[in-house]
């Protein structure tokens, strides 16, 4: 017992990202040396994505109705320009992956047996999905983890608040208080859950079947890696006129890596949170930012999208000029901006894609069962890039505009 709180103060002392880093040593040689016990611990990898992923919509709604009711008049959000930066962020990421598969073209062994999923017709039909994910019902909105949806109506209310007894906007306050005492209670608990989460995926599926997708994986991981470490500086150059791989490296460490095992955007929205307080952004600004984000700002998506479409163009031989590689990147880019409505994600946006060369429903469907063999790492690697950028933009809309919490003028 007497040891115990020497325990304790070691745990407070490190670093969770620390604490996250030796979880995920530890998760890799339990699933090599013992892989039956690897299997079991996988739970704690479970328990930790449902608590994120429970905790994450009644957060947002909360905390976003709190920011606009107790919103102090004449203080800017910038939500805006965070908004331009998703879209061109977005954008920049598609072209990305159209140089990335001229330079390195790659083809695919198509399989049979796709998943049994429905692709959306066009993009009006993923245009109409977001529609309708904005006038859905409130409860079913937060039972579903319906992002847009959430912030439709938390939005709504907290302007209907700012008209409210000066106790009751108090008392929104303390509730987004309480919940977010939870969330940081919950993150504590993040290096267990990679821990569970390292030592389960590869005790079940190890990295064999990749194998024979090592080049696919190569330009795809690539092409993610160069958007995080050249094209996303370069945007937050443009936005902060300093050396911006400090601000790069926080987010992609304190946020990448979370997201990279959680492979979800809304699970990973509670830790984006903790994160910009800790960075000292406004929370006006980012209490709507990221989960807005975790929607539309999709980078890793349009990469996606765009490398496995490409590479079933190379499969089939048809010839790609430079005016079709421009409308696939916008394509990409608008179905990526919706992955998140429809079920399935970035894969079932591909058939969309294909569409675009004439390639048939039936062979567009043999290239998403193809993402599901790869999306181990694809899916990891795709959640990594868009969740940590959510935190990247807005910190440097933020440093940009001086949206900084008083005290923290200095975030990294």
């Amino acid at each position: 017992m007497s040891d115990m709180p020497r325990f304790i103060r070691f745990i407070s002392r490190t670093s969770l990202v620390a604490q996250i880093v030796v979880g995920l040593v530890a998760g890799a040689l339990l699933a090599l040396f013992i892989p039956a016990a690897a299997k079991s611990v996988a739970l704690l990898g479970d328990l930790f994505v449902q608590a994120l992923k429970a905790v994450a919509p009644i957060l947002v709604f909360v905390l976003v109705t709190s920011s606009l009711a107790n919103h102090k008049r004449g203080q800017p959000t910038h939500i805006r320009p965070i908004i331009l930066l998703y879209a061109f962020g977005t954008l920049s990421a598609a072209a990305v992956a159209v140089l990335a598969s001229f330079m390195f073209p790659t083809t695919l062994t198509l399989v049979s047996g796709t998943a049994d999923v429905t692709p959306p017709s066009g993009v009006g039909a993923v245009l109409q999905t977001l529609l309708f994910n904005i006038a859905d019902n409130p409860v079913r909105a937060l039972l579903n983890g319906n992002f847009i949806g959430i912030l439709a109506w938390a939005i709504g209310l907290g302007f209907a608040f700012r008209h409210a007894s000066e106790s009751t906007r108090h008392l929104i306050s303390d509730l987004s208080d309480g919940v977010t005492l939870i969330v940081k209670v919950v993150i504590r608990f993040a290096p267990l859950g990679v821990f569970g989460l390292v030592a389960g995926t590869l005790a079940d599926s190890g990295f064999d079947v990749l194998l024979g997708y090592v080049r696919l994986l190569l330009v795809l991981v690539g092409a993610m890696l160069f958007m995080a470490l050249v094209m996303n500086p370069l945007i937050v150059f443009w936005q902060i006129r300093r050396n911006p791989y400090p601000l790069v490296f926080t987010c992609l460490r304190e946020s990448g890596i979370t997201a990279f095992f959680t492979r979800s955007s809304a699970a990973n929205i509670p830790v984006n949170m903790q994160l910009c307080q800790r960075l000292g952004l406004h929370k006006d600004t980012y209490s709507v930012s990221i989960p807005l984000g975790a929607t539309i700002n999709m980078g890793g998506a349009a990469i996606t999208i765009t490398v496995l479409t490409l590479a079933a163009v190379n499969t089939l031989g048809i010839q790609v000029d430079i005016a079709t590689a421009v409308l696939l990147s916008l394509l990409a880019a608008v179905c990526a901006c919706g992955a998140s409505g429809v079920a399935g994600g970035s894969l079932l946006l591909i058939p969309l894609a294909c569409s675009l060369f004439g390639i048939s429903n039936d062979l567009a469907m043999q290239v998403v069962a193809v993402g599901f063999i790869i999306g181990v790492v694809q899916d990891s690697a795709e959640t990594a890039l868009n969740s940590s950028t959510d935190v990247l933009f807005t910190a440097a809309s933020c440093i940009a505009h001086g949206d900084i919490e008083a005290g923290n003028e200095e975030p990294v």
